[in-house]
């Protein structure tokens, strides 16, 4: 009677270290950390990540619709952020003409102005505080 041929499977690699991974990673592949600030009154969002892109876009193309349409949304749904935008502030951040022969237009007042620069100087200060210890909770993470 043959005897009974034993196979092994074969030996697991060894696990590469967080440096290797981090030093193999596309930088699509890397952890990326995302600070998302909201300022919120009560449920409703009153300045947030979403909003501040949509300022920014409608700074850079005078249009809700063309703003919206940059960032991949619809009109409706963009002409309803700067609503509910407009009515958490004291004044207003975006002012629209209405449409006519050459069309309407859509302006960031002072306020909408101010609220881009104070919110991105949030951020900016924020993730430098904090650059070290983003850059050990996110080797953390394996990609």
């Amino acid at each position: 009677m043959p005897s009974a041929v034993k196979t092994s499977a074969p030996a697991p690699a060894p696990r590469s270290s967080v440096a290797e991974k981090s030093a193999s990673r596309t930088s699509a592949d890397r952890p990326q950390f995302r600070l998302r600030m909201r300022v919120t009154v009560g449920e409703a969002i009153a300045v947030g990540p979403g909003k501040v892109a949509l300022l920014e876009a409608v700074e850079a193309h005078r249009s809700i619709s063309a703003a919206a349409k940059a960032l991949g949304m619809s009109y409706r749904r963009a002409w309803l952020l700067v609503d509910e935008l407009n009515r958490s502030l004291k004044e207003p951040a975006v002012t629209a003409a209405a449409g006519g022969v050459h069309g309407g237009g859509t302006e960031l007042t002072d306020v909408g102005r101010q609220l881009i620069v104070l919110y991105r100087r949030i951020e900016e200060r924020a993730m430098s505080a904090c650059e070290e210890d983003i850059r050990r909770l996110t080797a953390l993470v394996s990609a």
